[in-house]
Parts: structure tokens; sequence; C-alpha cells
């Protein structure tokens, strides 16, 4: 992100700050952003396809299945280890040396489940291929890895879990880190700057996708080598942005208040603006 943007973005937070008591927030929405945003950037024929994929009961709504991989988990315990990747404390990715899970098997990590759930789709118009796999199930895997793997700490350090055996303070309420970043900070930005209206919040990142943004996205939407989707760049992006942004500053116990929020709210921002435009980059190359 741009300094100069950067500097704006934490001048105006810091002035919304000033009139706001803190203010805590309940449940997350963040996988809701990214597909919402995703939603209307789809072109035609993808959005056909999503639409013929997604259960009845979503309305066709691609936000509201976004949380369906989490809530399957304990029916699907294999399903686990695909929603992050554990690093060593070098600040870095590599697809062979970290995407494994607990027992060493390669691909089982966020960034080898999109290379999977990816593959899969793209047998929607075989006819021959369609019948090995829950195509509905893969796009709703899809949809949310492609959230998680742009929070930063599930990218994260292997030593603490990606933040979740770290104990801080966010304000009063005790959490660990890895909580902050999936909820916290997005919740609290709902409360105090969207009257806890999520469609608000979506706009105004809707907004610096086509304002602030706009020469940024032609390059998160591109994928080298002509590949369909490239989850090994946004893992590298997301282990940068947990060593400069979530770890740095934190240890266990911290108390983080609003220089923390202020600071931290626009990579939140650009991390969901950009897993919204890549999604549907990906639905786009995968149905068009």
């Amino acid at each position: 992100m741009g300094e100069c943007r950067m500097q704006k973005m934490l001048a105006f937070l810091s002035l919304m700050l000033v009139t706001l008591p803190p203010i805590y927030g309940w449940g997350t929405d963040g996988h809701s952003i990214i597909c919402k945003i995703a939603q209307t950037r789809l072109t035609e024929e993808a959005a056909d396809a999503v639409k013929q994929l997604l259960p009845k009961w979503a309305e066709d709504d691609l936000g509201s299945v976004c949380s369906w991989a989490d809530e399957v988990k304990f029916r699907y315990r294999w399903s686990s280890p695909l929603h992050f990747i554990n690093t060593p404390e070098t600040c870095s990715y590599q697809y062979k040396r970290d995407c494994k899970d607990e027992d060493g098997e390669a691909g089982r990590c966020v960034a080898g489940a999109i290379n999977n759930y990816t593959s899969q789709l793209l047998t929607y118009n075989s006819a021959a291929d369609k019948a090995e796999y829950n195509l509905t199930e893969s796009l709703l895997f899809l949809v949310h890895f492609m959230g998680d793997i742009h929070q930063p700490l599930h990218v994260g350090f292997a030593s603490d879990k990606g933040g979740n055996t770290i104990v801080v303070h966010w304000y009063k309420t005790k959490q660990v880190l890895h909580h902050v970043w999936d909820t916290n900070i997005i919740e609290t930005a709902e409360e105090r700057f969207y009257n806890s209206n999520v469609d608000d919040m979506v706009d105004a990142i809707q907004q610096n996708i086509t304002n602030e943004w706009a020469d940024q996205v032609k390059r998160w939407e591109t994928c080298s080598l002509n590949k369909t989707a490239c989850p090994d760049i946004y893992a590298s992006e997301g282990i940068k942005a947990a060593c400069d942004w979530a770890y740095k500053g934190v240890k266990e116990e911290s108390v983080l208040e609003d220089d923390y929020f202020v600071s931290r709210l626009p990579i939140i921002y650009w991390r969901l603006a950009q897993g919204g435009v890549r999604l549907a980059a990906t639905l786009n190359r995968i149905f068009g």
C-alpha cells in the first residue's frame, strides 16, 4: 500500500477515534465481506455457474455460504489443516517446505486446498469428470479458503499456531492474537464506523477498490504463468503482513487498544479487498 495513502487513512481513523469510546465486537464478517465483494465482480458466465452450484438455501447469496467450511470442520475433520499454513519464524513462505499437515503429508494446507478445489471446479463443463466431485462443496471450500489465505495469521508461525497461543487483551477483553485478526478488528470497525452494518463496510471497501486502489486491481487479479489460481503469491504476502503488522510489537499479555487498532485496520481493509477481487478473478477464470 502506498505510504501516502496509508498516512491519509491513519489520519482519518485517528480523527474518528477522538470522539468515539471503545466498543467491542461479537462475531466475524470477514468471509462474508470477501464473498460479497467477489459476487459483484463476476462475469455473466461465472455468475451463472455460481448460481447453479450454490445450495438452494443460499438464495443466490455467495456471502451466506462463506463460513460453511468452518461450520463443517467437526464433520469433515480431515479438512482442519486446510485452513492455514504454518511457517518457521523466518517471515517467508515456501510451498514445498511449509504446505503440509502435522503428519508431514504434502499439499495439506490452505494453498494446496485452493489448488485442489480450483482443479475440481475446472471440471464444471466436462460431463465426464463432473460426477467425480461434489462441485457445490468444492465451491464452498474454495470461497472460504480464498478468504483464509488473505488473513495474515492464517499464514503464521508454527511456534504459536498463527497467534493462537499468544494471549493478549483487546482493550479490556482477554483474547488470543489470532482472534483479534479474525474477528475483533473487523467488528470493532463495524461498530464504530458503520453502525454495525456489514453492507456499509462492504460499500466503503468497494469505494477504495474503485478509487484509492484502482491502479493495483489489475495486479491483484493477475496470476503468473497463466495459472487459474496463485495461492503462493497470497501466502507470501500473508506472512509478510503477519510479521510487519500482526506480530509486530506484540508479546504475551500485551494490551492492544487504539494505537494497534488504528494502524492495523487499513491492512485488514486491504486484505479483504484483495481477497474479494482475487476470488472473483479466480471464479471468472474457472468458469470463463
